[in-house]
């Protein structure tokens, strides 16, 4: 008679990497001056939401069987990247959002000028995160590691694609368009997740490349699920406000191919993601639970 194979416990997984996260980030803002800028940064980093970018980090380092402790402080650093990312799309020239994490957004209480240089501080810190924090790591690895998190937060990532983004506002947008601003905006981050914490961990190439497939198709599919979310949610349940994409005549991927064909390509998306580490199968459980997630969320 077999042993029986005991199943992933997916929700014990994810609180228990969830509490290791916000830890973490409670303990990663020092003495900050003056005070007001301090106040800023903790109200938005410390603001609660998935923490999915930093878990996805450690789950990504912990597949390569290393001690996924030694990307705490990347994974901090990836969700001060993630933070400043929304406090800057919150404020008035950008998106223009008055509700983030279910509760105002940063400058509706620090101000624009404040909450900019919050962003600007939550940003270059995240670069000591890696740098300095960081222990047990070869140097080489942490430069690849900075290196990564630079392109995906600048103008080729984030920053790239919330400029195409802005300026797509209002008008005819196909589908690559689309594509491009979400692998940018969106996706960029998702994968610098998941490459940093495989760097940490030792990956090879061959690792590597099956997580870029991995972390492209599940940026893309969770922007679907945004994109879903905003028309079929609420902003009681989202924690921010529902249709502003609507509201901003953005082109979504509702309005493109319709919901039924747009939780089908999120679908697509995720059986690629997964398909991706077949090979890595046993190890990739947390990856493989996190792709099925990000399509099974209601915020």
């Amino acid at each position: 008679m077999q042993a029986e194979v005991p199943t992933f416990d997916f929700a014990a997984y994810l609180e228990l990497a969830k509490k290791r996260v916000e830890k973490a980030l409670e303990d990663s803002l020092g003495p900050e001056q003056p005070e007001k800028l301090r106040e800023a940064m903790r109200y938005s980093l410390l603001a609660g939401g998935k923490r999915l970018r930093p878990i996805l980090c450690l789950a990504a380092c912990e597949l390569t069987g290393a001690d996924s402790e030694k990307a705490i402080p990347t994974s901090v650093a990836i969700e001060m990247i993630h933070t400043m990312s929304l406090i800057h799309d919150d404020l008035p020239a950008m998106d223009n959002d008055d509700l983030r994490r279910g509760r105002p957004t940063n400058h509706k209480v620090f101000g624009d000028a404040i909450a900019i240089l919050a962003g600007d501080a939550l940003l270059t810190r995240a670069f000591e995160m890696v740098a300095i924090r960081t222990k047990g790591v070869s140097a080489e690895s942490l430069l690849k590691v900075v290196g990564e998190l630079s392109l995906v937060s600048g103008a080729p990532g984030l920053v790239g694609g919330q400029v195409v983004d802005l300026e797509c506002e209002g008008k005819d947008v196909d589908l690559e368009t689309l594509e491009y601003i979400h692998i940018h905006k969106t996706g960029a981050l998702l994968k610098g997740s998941v490459l940093c914490g495989a760097i940490i961990g030792g990956a090879d190439e061959n690792l590597l490349t099956a997580l870029r497939i991995y972390a492209k198709s599940i940026g893309l599919a969770f922007q679907i699920i945004d994109d879903i979310l905003d028309v079929t949610s609420s902003s009681e349940v989202l924690g921010k406000t529902a249709g502003k994409d609507l509201i901003a005549d953005k082109t979504t991927y509702p309005k493109l191919l319709g919901l039924e064909q747009s939780r089908k390509r999120a679908n697509e998306l995720v059986d690629r993601a997964k398909e991706s580490l077949k090979p890595w199968e046993e190890n990739a459980k947390p990856l493989l639970a996190l792709a099925d997630f990000i399509i099974s969320r209601d915020r």
